[in-house]
């Protein structure tokens, strides 16, 4: 994939004595092919196009990364500052694709030609905890609702005030969503408008943030082609996106990027973020140290430890189990393990026990799958893992997807499923929230953490992981990103521990 920096137009002209030969100009998916290169502008976002640790992803990235590999080219993606960029690069036929996280709006009609990638949302209104909560827009006469420019939302609010109702707004030029909810979570805005998946994937990190109704019904996004290009690279697309919903990949990126982000309420994630500023630093160089050792990403290790015992090495379960990584008797002792206690021991055997679950693991499993169903089998035994993928077989389901195979485990503790199983009962419920829980606590270390050197010496058995849609919350505003990381600090430090 190549990152172009600076505008290009993208039409490839036919010489001169093909011209004046009366030869007609190649379709667009053609001079795609000729120059070998599928130009997107995209918006910077998690739910779009961000750089992970791994490189670039978002779930519009990896869908047009998939479908520049089916055309068998190359992908140069352009950064845009915001929507007001994608939309202007894109009718100056300046790209070929725009991916903007925008619905399909009667303003972008004649100009630009939309199509469905499979994600819907809507706008919301969402304000300060400290503020009255309202119930409506007439709640709202005489405030004013925030929100970033060149989006669904300004439409909805013009729909709204040509029928009476008193709505005023401010779009702000240079701010994206995460700037947006920065400045509604410090007080700065009492109220504003965001797209619903944006208020998913960043919400954790803005816990004073509260939804309070929707405007509108949910819209399918879609990208963008201009509308000076013919129809072969739309029609060329929206029969690959066809396919893809066909085959269930749609689906898995929906998962893979959304499937985790219900599991951290208010106080979970202010909880949550008053632990890894006064008990992660006590533990941090062990996490770093034995997850190096076994060829596990730190932070994932980190998540399990918090999932586990919130960081508490001296934790103990009414069923047994004790330590930071609570730990069983027998797993301490077959791993080697003698003071289950012991931060450091437990640590070091939660690392090595967590390695033999994921070698169990089928290798032809994809990451990250292949770590949800290890996460799984750490929680519940691979047994009855086992089991729920082969009741996921047997449905006709892919027993090797973990979004497929997650929607079976919690028929374990129901009598007319278990007793069809080799191992039986199990509270299958439990390693799916586990999972998910596990996942949101992982997805927020690596937003919130430096990743320089935090690669393992040995071939990191989990890769790709943080493509799952751990957003880096990146904006083009230098000041609305310092803004978000700044605004947790001092509300979250208050927090007093409650576990």
């Amino acid at each position: 994939m190549e990152k172009a920096t600076a505008p290009v137009r993208v039409s490839v002209f036919v010489c001169a004595a093909l011209v004046i030969a009366g030869c007609s100009r190649p379709s667009t998916l053609q001079e795609i092919r000729d120059e070998n290169v599928l130009h997107v502008i995209a918006r910077e976002a998690p739910s779009i196009y961000f750089e992970g640790r791994d490189g670039p992803t978002g779930y519009d990235y990896e869908l047009a990364k998939r479908f520049a590999k089916e055309l068998g080219v190359n992908l140069r993606v352009r950064v845009a500052q915001d929507n007001t960029e994608v939309l202007s690069v894109l009718e100056r036929d300046f790209a070929h694709i725009g991916l903007a996280g925008l619905s399909a709006l009667p303003d972008l009609e004649g100009t630009y030609k939309p199509l469905a990638t499979g994600i819907s949302a809507q706008s919301v209104v969402v304000y300060n905890r400290d503020f009255p909560a309202p119930d409506s827009l007439s709640d709202l006469g005489g405030k004013t609702l925030h929100l970033v420019p060149e989006s669904n939302h300004e439409h909805l609010l013009e729909n709204a005030k040509a029928e009476s109702i008193d709505t005023n707004w401010q779009a702000h030029p240079g701010l994206d969503a995460a700037g947006i909810l920065a400045r509604v979570e410090s007080g700065e805005f009492s109220y504003a408008v965001v797209s619903s998946n944006e208020l998913e994937l960043n919400h954790v990190f803005f816990p004073k943030v509260k939804e309070a109704f929707p405007l509108g019904e949910p819209e399918e996004l879609v990208w963008l082609f201009p509308a000076t290009q013919d129809d072969t690279l739309v029609k060329a697309a929206r029969q690959f996106l066809n396919q893809l919903q066909a085959n269930g990949t749609l689906a898995q990126l929906a998962e893979r990027f959304y499937g985790h982000l219900d599991r951290l309420n208010y106080v979970g994630a202010r909880t949550f973020m008053h632990h890894v500023d006064n008990r992660l630093p006590k533990y941090s160089d062990m996490f770093r140290s034995y997850a190096r050792e076994y060829g596990v990403d730190w932070r994932l290790l980190a998540a399990i430890g918090y999932q586990e015992s919130h960081w508490r090495p001296n934790a103990v379960s009414p069923t047994g189990v004790r330590g930071l990584m609570m730990l069983t008797r027998n797993t301490a002792k077959y791993i080697g393990i003698n003071n289950r206690l012991d931060a450091e021991q437990s640590i070091h055997g939660g690392a090595k026990y967590f390695r033999i679950v994921h070698d169990q693991i089928p290798d032809r499993i994809p990451e990250p799958d292949r770590t949800w169903f290890a996460l799984a089998s750490y929680n519940v035994g691979f047994g009855h893992l086992e089991d729920a993928r082969r009741l996921a077989q047997d449905a006709g389901r892919n027993p090797d997807r973990w979004m497929d195979v997650k929607e079976f485990l919690p028929l374990l503790a129901q009598k007319e499923w278990y007793t069809k199983t080799r191992y039986g009962y199990a509270r299958g419920h439990e390693p799916v929230l586990y999972v998910q829980n596990i996942r949101r606590y992982y997805d927020v270390l690596t937003r919130i953490t430096d990743p320089a050197g935090d690669q393992t010496e040995n071939d990191p058995m989990l890769v790709d992981l943080e493509s799952k849609g751990a957003g880096s919350g990146v904006s083009n505003s230098k000041e609305s990103t310092q803004d978000m990381q700044a605004s947790l600090p001092p509300d979250l430090g208050m927090i007093p521990p409650t576990l």
